[in-house]
């Protein structure tokens, strides 16, 4: 991750919110759409999503994870909208700003990767005050990770407390991504949610607040 001097972050929002890069001046073939930036900075807020990108309904409306695959993260995390959607609580910083459009079989592209090397590195810079980043799928586990992490997004996952217990800040934790997709996956690990969850609650607890 570059080191860069932090800048005013409502500067920074403003900025990103009318980013066009991804349409404007793409790398490859431009955005298909109209784009429509979502990330949620604060000031305040001691935990930051760092998700994948948003999809059809969060392009819709504007909010992070305002979707099925949010209602199954609040539920790992043991907290309501209410205090989900509470910036001055909870960051959100997607590695893809907007949603990348579908491939030919209906699922989602990758994020845009124009998104991380204009904007990430200097929005993480001015949020100093952040303790934990959820790495919500392996985009934003490579890059929060980079060569520390395991190959492969389960290798990555199951050394969730090595990663988390590491010396570095702030402190990491890897997610899967809470899509429908993954349903075989959580089945197949089960020690996810007999090991892994109940770690996450507790440092929702200790960093956001009571949980709902």
């Amino acid at each position: 991750m570059l080191a860069v001097p932090p800048e005013d972050l409502a500067a920074l929002a403003r900025d990103i919110a009318a980013c066009r890069i991804c349409r404007d001046r793409p790398a490859g073939a431009p955005l298909p759409h109209e784009p429509r930036p979502v990330a949620h900075l604060s000031a305040t807020a001691r935990v930051l999503v760092a998700g994948q990108a948003p999809g059809t309904k969060v392009h819709a409306s504007g909010l992070p994870f305002d979707d099925a695959s949010g209602d199954r993260l609040r539920a790992w995390m043991g907290i309501g909208r209410d205090l989900f959607y509470d910036q001055a609580r909870l960051a959100f910083l997607p590695m893809g700003f907007c949603f990348p459009g579908q491939d030919e079989a209906g699922g989602d592209l990758p994020p845009r990767r124009e998104c991380a090397g204009a904007w990430r590195a200097r929005a993480v810079a001015a949020m100093p005050q952040v303790e934990l980043v959820l790495a919500v799928g392996q985009y934003a586990q490579a890059w929060h990770l980079g060569r520390e992490r395991p190959a492969g997004m389960t290798a990555t996952v199951r050394a969730w407390r090595a990663i988390l217990e590491a010396s570095r800040r702030p402190r990491i934790l890897p997610l899967p991504h809470p899509s429908w997709r993954n349903s075989g996956w959580l089945k197949r690990n089960p020690w996810f949610e007999a090991e892994l969850l109940p770690a996450l609650r507790a440092e929702i607890r200790g960093l956001v607040g009571d949980t709902e």
